[in-house]
């Protein structure tokens, strides 16, 4: 498929470069034939032609929250994905109804991430993608999502006041199964949500592990987040 890509390239910049390439592609063209409109993505998933066979794994996350996240950044206003529990792609696995890495990564988002975009200033390496939003409903506070892009090395961020974690992590990028802050995430015995803690953790150096995803609630006083 000429447009899709391979499991050895979901990581990389040419892939995860493509969505904001095409928002600026019809940016243009609403500028032009409905300028002040705003720009909705009504259909996301890596869906074309029945999609990638991995996209339900936990490697299809990093394409899912940076696309999330860019877009955001381009003030794109809405972001559907397809589907939520029908189709290999899935949020939910429909014969199962268990949550896919994809719906733990879009509960974390909107549990974390409000809807007002902040810089989050320069990342410290190539392989970290970072993205900053007001906390939601959390008065001042800002929550930071850092993707980790490099399969084999941790990497390392400086953070001057305390704040919460959510790390997750998978020991195999193609599976199913995700993990928080190293406990593996998964329905309660009755099929309700598990309570998702954040682990409190005090300033300084953070190791992000090798293709990770990490959200960062900080408990600020940040103007743009009245």
């Amino acid at each position: 498929m000429a447009s899709g890509t391979t499991t050895d390239a979901a990581l990389t910049e040419d892939w995860l470069t493509r969505s904001p390439r095409v928002e600026a592609f019809y940016a243009k063209l609403r500028d032009i034939y409905a300028p002040g409109k705003p720009v909705w993505l009504t259909e996301t998933g890596q869906t074309a032609c029945g999609g990638d066979r991995w996209a339900s794994t936990f490697l299809g996350t990093f394409r899912y929250l940076d696309q999330l996240g860019t877009l955001a950044r381009a003030n794109v206003q809405v972001v559907m994905h397809n589907t939520l529990a029908a189709s290999d792609y899935a949020l939910i696995d429909e014969r199962t109804l268990t949550p896919r890495p994809n719906y733990w990564a879009a509960l974390l988002w909107h549990r974390t991430m409000g809807t007002t975009v902040l810089d989050p200033g320069p990342s410290p390496s190539p392989g970290i993608h970072l993205f900053a939003h007001c906390t939601a409903g959390v008065p001042g506070s800002v929550t930071v999502l850092a993707l980790n892009l490099d399969r084999t090395s941790p990497q390392t961020l400086t953070l001057p006041t305390r704040y919460t974690r959510y790390t997750l992590t998978s020991a195999d990028l193609l599976s199913h199964s995700v993990e928080l802050n190293t406990h593996p995430l998964a329905l309660t015995p009755d099929g309700k949500l598990p309570t998702l803690p954040g682990q409190p953790t005090p300033a300084g150096k953070l190791t992000l592990p090798a293709a990770s995803i990490t959200f960062l609630t900080v408990a600020a006083s940040n103007p743009a987040c009245k």
